[in-house]
This record gives structure tokens, C-alpha cells and sequence, in this order.
């Protein structure tokens, strides 16, 4: 099982790493545009506090957000926010996650996130890393996917190579880090189309799963016709 001991304290680190870059910046630039379409800087860290509380309603057995529409309306009421109010809405809801990790629970038992989605409740701490981390670099504030670390990168590209496999709109795919084949391999995709391999750095590897900088576009495609586009996440 998951170590969710190691990944809380990862969430942690990550989370003050966050709030450190985060107080550098000024209510002016909250409001400019971040790597993820139609969402300013403000968006992303509204967005992460509900996150947290939204964990903190599954832990408990509660529905994570109320509705999609509530969810969507909870991040624009307080994208706009003045930054020291953004960072003690994030210091105060990592706060109440973290605490609801701290309870006797059995971290073993099948938890419901959005849409359906069950998973582990050990694996819950990695999803908030994930949160965390990958927003980090789409606040556009000089955090980049090469910054990541090479766990959180690599156990990041599993995730996400699970998560696109058996889709029938993407053909199959075979990953390695680096280009000859002697390191760490993964395999996504469905099972019609032409097999591709692609080869590159662990950065770009992410970065085209999880459709993030340059979406993998320096890949090298070492089997197969061209570098397969996928959907959004």
C-alpha cells in the first residue's frame, strides 16, 4: 500500500514551497493569466484551498463538492481575492486537511472522489501532492516541471499513463525515459491504432500526459508514426 505517511509530509513541503513563491507576488499579479486557460493566478490558489476542503468532505464520507456548479462557483467567487487573503485561506485549509489525516481511520477502505472516481484513502495524500505540485507550475510563476522531483515525476507519469490507458482514442504508447530503451518504461493507450514509442526526459514525458509546457512536443517518437495527440484531462 501507499506510503501516506511520506506522501503527507511531501504535501506539506510542497504546500510551503507553494505559500513561499506566492507571498513574492502582489494583488496585481493574481489577476493575470496562468498556464491553464481562463484562469488567472487567483483561480489556481482558490481552487486549491477548496481543494483541501473538498478532501476533507472525503475523508469524512462526505460527498467531495456539493455539485460541479458549486465547485465551479466557489473558485470565481474567490478567485479574486487580495493575496493575503488567498494565503491564509490555503495556510488554514491545508490546515484542516492535514488534521483530518491525523484521525484513526482505516487508510485501506475505498474512498469516493468527484465524478464517480473511487480510489484508496492512502492514495488521497498523493492525489493532494499532485494538486499541489502540478498547480504550482501553472500559477506560471518560474516553477517549472523540470523543478519536480524525480519521485514525484515519475510516480506522476504512472498515474497519468494509467489513467489513459484502455482509451479507445489513443493509440497505443510505450514511454521511456530517455531514448534507448534501459530506464524506466511505462505503457498507456487502448489497443487499436498504430503502437507508438516515445522517448525524453521526465519532464516532457509529463508534460505531454498531463498536457502541461510543451505537451511533450520534444518527445522523440523512436516507433510509429507522429506524437499522438491526447484529450483533455
Amino acid at each position: 500500500m501507499t506510503d501516506h505517511v511520506h506522501d503527507l509530509r511531501s504535501v506539506r513541503e510542497a504546500t510551503d514551497r507553494l505559500l513561499t513563491a506566492v507571498a513574492k507576488l502582489d494583488n496585481a499579479a493574481l489577476a493575470e493569466e496562468s498556464h491553464l486557460p481562463g484562469w488567472t493566478r487567483g483561480h489556481i490558489l482558490a481552487h486549491l484551498a477548496r481543494n483541501a476542503d473538498a478532501l476533507v468532505n472525503v475523508f469524512e464520507g462526505r460527498p467531495m463538492y456539493e455539485s460541479g456548479t458549486a465547485r465551479d462557483t466557489d473558485i470565481e467567487r474567490d478567485a479574486g481575492r487580495l493575496l493575503e487573503e488567498h494565503l491564509a485561506d490555503l495556510r488554514d485549509s491545508t490546515a484542516r486537511f492535514m488534521a483530518t489525516t491525523e484521525h484513526d481511520q482505516d487508510w485501506s477502505r475505498t474512498v469516493e472522489l468527484r465524478n464517480g472516481v473511487t480510489d484508496l484513502a492512502a492514495n488521497v495524500p498523493f492525489r493532494r501532492w499532485i494538486e499541489v505540485d502540478l498547480h504550482h507550475v501553472d500559477l506560471n510563476i518560474g516553477y517549472e516541471l523540470s523543478d519536480l522531483s524525480d519521485e514525484f515525476t515519475d510516480r506522476e507519469i504512472a498515474f497519468l499513463a494509467d489513467r489513459w490507458s484502455g482509451r479507445p482514442d489513443v493509440p497505443p504508447v510505450t514511454l521511456w525515459l530517455g531514448y534507448d530503451g534501459t530506464g524506466p518504461t511505462w505503457h498507456t493507450g487502448g489497443t487499436e491504432g498504430t503502437p507508438v514509442t516515445l522517448g525524453g526526459p521526465r519532464d516532457e514525458l509529463l508534460g505531454w500526459l498531463a498536457g502541461r509546457g510543451l505537451q511533450g512536443a520534444h518527445l522523440a517518437v523512436l516507433a510509429g508514426d507522429a506524437l499522438p495527440e491526447l484529450p483533455p484531462l
